[in-house]
């Protein structure tokens, strides 16, 4: 039997070829017809546009931008007051320099920022550490344990992420004022630390049950199912498998945590009451604005610049877990 050539003498295409019977290479020797390039989908042409060269010296640009202020309060922060006042602080670089660390010196010991920065750590650091404790314990009942209105109490845990703080804060003062009046002051609640780890503590939850509870569903079950297999308890599935699993997720949710509770003003205002012995940095720095304005500026960039200087040796030192665990859960294969 005569066999024929899949293309004829005109150049004209087969009816019915077999999948891989064709190379495009030959194709296109045979016939000369130029092929055009596979149309690239949205998701491919955007990874194409984040790998360009364009796109990253326009973030690297948005960056530098951004961290200038920070930059000129930390350069602000350890120059003399007349050189403040007789230039900016991009002067700072052109010679004779004069550089001092009295500035800092006289707001740790002076302007009380010293005392401020313990109490921001006695108020952040339980603030950060019962949240996740609680969220943790909360996120793995959610995942592997079964109750009934087991994904109705979830949901409704979330939705609390909707409810603007402003709304809690007179309730839960009144409710504070309550439980000092009803025990006779000797659970004081307003104006201790206490008060304010519950309340961040109850803030912090919706966030942070969602967050570790998307993270211990992209887990595989099959691992806990094999360890309940071998006799292992809940107590132990949590401490032995899924804490040492969660680390990215875990650090991500302090990362937040603290960082909120570091920054926090409004709280720390209302249940704590301004009162210096129990103030926090935020508290402090304010009264440091109202009380000098402008007249001090180096005063205010020492104390702005030591306020943030350990969220962001938190956040760096944190931050290869970030992205991981900001990005749990949301794909699962």
């Amino acid at each position: 039997m005569k066999t024929t050539d899949p293309l004829d003498t005109a150049g004209a295409l087969p009816r019915a070829l077999p999948t891989g019977a064709l190379d495009l290479e030959k194709l296109n020797e045979k016939t000369g017809a130029a092929i055009p390039p596979p149309s690239l989908t949205p998701l491919e042409r955007l990874k194409r546009l984040a790998s360009s060269s364009s796109l990253t010296a326009i973030v690297v640009v948005i960056a530098l931008i951004w961290l200038t202020p920070t930059f000129g309060i930390f350069i602000t922060s350890f120059r003399p007051p007349s050189d403040i006042q007789a230039s900016g602080w991009w002067m700072a670089f052109a010679p004779p320099w004069h550089f001092t660390v009295s500035n800092y010196v006289e707001v740790i010991n002076a302007q009380g920022l010293g005392k401020a920065f313990i109490n921001s750590l006695i108020i952040a650091i339980p603030g950060t550490i019962l949240p996740t404790l609680v969220a943790a314990f909360a996120a793995y009942a959610f995942t592997w344990m079964r109750f009934p209105g087991r994904d109705w109490l979830f949901l409704t845990i979330v939705a609390l992420l909707v409810v603007p703080i402003q709304m809690t804060l007179i309730p839960v003062l009144n409710l504070y004022v309550s439980v000092g009046t009803a025990t006779n002051n000797s659970i004081q609640l307003t104006g201790s630390y206490l008060g304010i780890w519950l309340a961040h503590t109850a803030y912090g939850l919706p966030f942070a049950v969602y967050l570790l509870r998307n993270f211990f569903s992209a887990l595989p079950s099959d691992l806990i199912e094999s360890a309940r297999v071998d006799g292992a308890s809940h107590v132990g599935i949590f401490t032995r498998i899924l804490l040492p699993l969660s680390v990215p997720a875990l650090a991500s949710l302090i990362i937040f945590q603290f960082i909120w509770v570091w920054n926090d003003l409004l709280v720390a205002l209302i249940y704590l009451g301004g009162n210096p012995d129990t103030s926090p940095l935020t508290v402090t720095v304010a009264n440091l604005v109202n009380s000098f304005g402008t007249n001090q500026y180096e005063v205010l960039t020492s104390a702005a610049f030591l306020s943030m200087a350990l969220p962001l040796v938190i956040f760096f030192s944190l931050q290869r877990y970030f992205v991981r665990g900001i990005l749990a859960g949301s794909v699962k294969g």
